[in-house]
């Protein structure tokens, strides 16, 4: 893609980033681990918005697997969050790897 063609269209793709923005409170991803003894759940923002722990997995005397467990789960999820936000952006930025960005 032209580099100058993405400042002729600065006013359409502002507008359809906004539009990115509210659609990405809409996306939902979940992570897991343990075999889904743990799973988190994220918004496009990545905001935990929920959290599930299998009762096996809460046992006082191994705390530390529990939070190990937790932040594995944390990471799957965000790493489908990615996912799914370089799916719906896809169509917005007309292919452009972002990648390239680190993103």
């Amino acid at each position: 893609m032209n580099p100058f063609e993405l400042f002729k269209n600065a006013g359409a793709i502002k507008e359809q980033s906004e539009k990115l923005q509210q659609e990405l409170l809409d996306i939902r991803a979940e992570g897991s681990s343990g075999g889904k003894m743990v799973t988190v759940t994220l918004n496009g923002k990545f905001e935990m918005q929920d959290i599930k722990l299998d009762p096996i997995c809460v046992d006082n005397r191994d705390v530390k697997m529990l939070e190990d467990l937790i932040v594995a789960a944390h990471k799957n999820a965000c790493d489908n969050v990615q996912e799914a936000i370089k799916e719906k952006s896809s169509s917005l930025l007309g292919g452009i790897d972002l990648s390239k960005f680190g993103l």
